[in-house]
């Protein structure tokens, strides 16, 4: 979150692929204004709530149970300010995210995750051993 710095500030943040929330519970704890949190897991999505109620920030979420990748696929572009993903490493989502982004930027800026044996072809990458973050910036 550090190297998103002043990003966080009042945007609007999507987390996708969103497991426990921490990435876009982490946004709103650094100043972003709202978070929608996508994801398809039971397990998971009861996690989500559960943290957004105990962290009070039920004011400034949106859970939304469903596909990440269907759900990018009915944004406009510019949806977001922000858009976060930690996806599963098994399918090659870096990879897909960034090329529908490519196509239609939904944020300003997307950040995912993968292994960093993966070049998703972004923008930016920082690789931190086995992890990669790849940045992707609208034009």
């Amino acid at each position: 979150m550090s190297i998103l710095g002043s990003r966080l500030a009042d945007a609007r943040v999507l987390d996708l692929f969103a497991g426990s929330g921490a990435l876009g519970l982490e946004a709103l704890s650094r100043g972003a204004a709202h978070a929608s949190f996508v994801e398809v897991g039971a397990a998971s999505l009861a996690a989500i709530r559960g943290n957004i109620a105990r962290l009070g920030v039920a004011d400034r979420a949106t859970v939304v149970r469903g596909d990440a990748m269907r759900f990018i696929d009915r944004l406009d572009a510019g949806a977001f300010d922000l858009a976060l993903a930690d996806p599963p490493y098994s399918i090659p989502f870096a990879e897909r995210l960034v090329a529908a982004f490519r196509t239609r930027p939904f944020a300003a800026l997307l950040a995912v995750e993968h292994s960093a044996e993966v070049d998703p072809g972004g923008d930016d990458t920082r690789r931190y051993g086995d992890i990669a973050l790849t940045f992707c910036y609208a034009p």
